[in-house]
């Protein structure tokens, strides 16, 4: 598990990239503690710890929130759903309550919240800033391979222009005027992307396993972010989207992939 801030995470925000490195810090002083000796005489400082990241998160989302109201960013409502049931989870996690294993508590708490801030920054945050008005992305057409994507591997490279081009086919799907007629078909090539996107994260899984690729990790919770939300979206949820709302996740997932092959997977052959 990585405990420490990674360039990965670097969202282009200065605020929110440092309160993030500060997220990290306060759960780096919680993994050191952990790391030694560890009796009851040490359970008031980390649920100190434990205190001081509550209410730093706290904070944090409030001003990422106020940011990304400023900018009319469309996963607004989606990004305070997740942050109220993290802040939730935390709070029902009473490391004082736990008197038998106190150190379980923590480190199932540590565990939590390492896994949590990776998905969130790396699966949402990443986007903060570069959605646009679903009818603006009407008229674009930015879902072309280009130069920038390539990683060198030649099989992740030509998946990432297959998962390009049924976007594309997509895009250009919901864009058209009678896209509305054609709300079966859009459908039924999302959940045909979806089982693609699936194959396509255990190909590049297994090839970075196969080199023994030191951000494994990383990557690894990069795509069950993704993963776990395109899950979340049982396919019939699909069938009754209106066209906006389908157009605003396949813009999603256009970004999102986008976002991912430049920050992330293209250092994979650099390893």
């Amino acid at each position: 598990m990585v405990y420490t801030f990674t360039d990965d995470c670097i969202i282009g925000i200065t605020q929110i990239d440092e309160e993030h490195r500060g997220l990290f810090r306060l759960i780096g002083e919680l993994h050191d503690m952990l790391g030694e000796d560890f009796s009851k005489d040490r359970y008031d400082e980390i649920c100190e710890i434990v205190e001081r990241l509550k209410q730093y998160t706290v904070e944090h989302f409030r001003h990422e929130e106020t940011y990304m109201e400023a900018i009319d960013h469309p996963e607004l409502e989606q990004q305070r759903q997740q942050h109220k049931e993290f802040c939730q989870k935390i709070e029902e996690m009473d490391i004082r309550s736990g008197e038998s294993d106190q150190y379980g508590l923590v480190t199932d708490l540590l565990t939590y919240l390492v896994r949590w801030l990776y998905r969130h920054i790396i699966g949402s945050d990443l986007l903060i800033g570069k959605l646009v008005t679903v009818k603006e992305w009407k008229k674009q057409d930015d879902c072309a391979f280009r130069e920038e994507y390539l990683t060198g591997v030649e099989q992740i490279d030509e998946e990432h222009r297959e998962l390009l081009r049924m976007l594309g086919e997509i895009h250009h799907m919901i864009a058209r005027d009678d896209a509305a007629d054609k709300h079966a078909e859009i459908v039924d090539r999302l959940k045909t992307l979806h089982i693609y996107v699936r194959t396509h994260f255990k190909d590049e899984e297994d090839y970075m396993e196969s080199i023994r690729f030191d951000g494994l990790d990383v990557h690894r919770l990069a795509h069950d972010a993704l993963a776990t939300r395109l899950e979340l979206m049982d396919h019939d949820e699909f069938y009754s989207m209106s066209g906006d709302e389908l157009a605003g996740f396949v813009e999603f997932m256009t970004e999102w992939i986008a976002t991912h092959i430049v920050q992330m997977d293209r250092h994979i052959s650099a390893n």
